[in-house]
């Protein structure tokens, strides 16, 4: 089917949709398939579209955890106007629940207006009530919903890259410099790119994730999205004296290079490891013309983390996520600072390796990140 049609069938699909013929202004239809070119040309050309509004992170999600996605497209006179991602999660934690979007730090309302934020909502509102889902959690780095509660609890960390890479080493704040130096000349490190390294990672990241007392996702959701976004993504390892030190996995998204599933060894600190395989992205960045070193979000309580990317000379930037309740419901709570979970993550980091990767990668599909 044509674009064209493709827009004439959601035209008509959108009418059909309970009210909205009465209503002036945007439609708003679910995504189907033959709108999917117009949904990627609106993430490729809005300037707050993230990774996470891609369709590869949708499938990939899908695929993997099971859950359902309600992809919604605002429209008026044929043009896209605006887009929400969701999945329905059913959570054995904290019940049914719209994310947008899981095991992302983006998702949420994009728009050109306060026209198709309205229609997206107020569809949201009412799918995900037919769904069961009392809560919308919309991960916009914008709060685009007028009336939502903002939720205060994460940091990005983004910073423009220098003109060279043979600049970035005096792009870092001194003591970063002098402990990426340390790593490369004192310390021997060296790095590796290449997909054939995937499972490496996966392996050093299931080591933090532990450490941390944090669940892991399945190797499966690392191996679909590389699968999903050839020539979109780097995967590295850092080796000390032949032995694999640190994994990581780098998402390459228009003019950003944004550094997600990291991993390292208990000792890594000891060779300043996570100076160096960030070093080496952000360098190999500049080298294939990127000009956005973006750091990802942090949560403000999370110190450690927190601090390593402010003294890499990151401003930590506010995240205006927004979350809907319905009336006589809570807000979940599925942050690792949740007192619930506190003794939980204390024998978790004591568990065999083997144990902590199969059942974290079943209970995440209960904590969609």
């Amino acid at each position: 089917m044509s674009s064209v049609g493709a827009m004439a069938e959601a035209v008509d699909q959108a009418k059909r949709m309970e009210g909205a013929s009465s209503r002036p202004g945007c439609l708003v239809t679910a995504l189907t398939p033959g709108l999917v070119p117009s949904w990627n040309l609106y993430v490729g050309s809005h300037p707050e579209a993230t990774f996470f509004h891609t369709i590869a992170w949708r499938d990939a999600v899908a695929d993997v955890f099971g859950h359902e996605p309600v992809y919604l497209v605002a429209f008026r006179e044929r043009r896209v106007t605006g887009i929400l991602p969701m999945f329905v999660v059913a959570s054995r934690l904290a019940g049914r629940m719209a994310v947008s979007v899981p095991y992302g730090v983006g998702g949420g309302i994009i728009a050109d207006g306060e026209a198709a934020v309205t229609a997206l909502f107020r569809t949201a509102r009412r799918v995900t009530k037919a769904r069961g889902c009392p809560i919308i959690d919309l991960r916009s780095e914008i709060a685009w919903v007028p009336d939502v509660p903002v939720v205060d609890r994460y940091a990005a960390f983004r910073r423009e890259l220098p003109a060279s890479s043979r600049q970035v080493l005096d792009w870092l704040p001194r003591k970063a410099r002098a402990a990426a130096r340390n790593a490369r000349n004192k310390h021997k490190l060296s790095v590796s790119f290449g997909d054939e390294h995937l499972h490496e990672v996966w392996r050093l990241y299931s080591i933090s994730m532990r450490r941390l007392g944090s669940l892991n996702y399945p190797v499966r959701f690392f191996e679909k999205l590389i699968e999903l976004t050839p020539g979109r993504h780097w995967v590295s390892v850092v080796r000390h004296r032949r032995r694999t030190v640190a994994g990581l996995v780098t998402f390459l998204f228009k003019d950003s290079v944004m550094p997600y599933f990291v991993g390292m060894t208990d000792d890594a600190k000891r060779y300043s490891v996570a100076n160096y395989v960030y070093l080496t992205v952000m360098e190999r960045g500049v080298d294939f013309g990127y000009r956005i070193f973006d750091f990802g979000r942090t949560r403000r309580d999370n110190s450690g983390s927190y601090d390593f990317k402010r003294f890499q000379g990151f401003d930590p930037q506010p995240l205006e996520y927004q979350c809907y309740v319905r009336r006589g419901h809570k807000p979940p709570n599925l942050t690792p600072d949740n007192p619930r979970f506190r003794i939980a993550r204390k024998v978790w980091s004591r568990l065999p390796l083997r144990i902590t990767q199969a059942v974290g990668a079943r209970l995440a599909r209960h904590i969609p990140g």
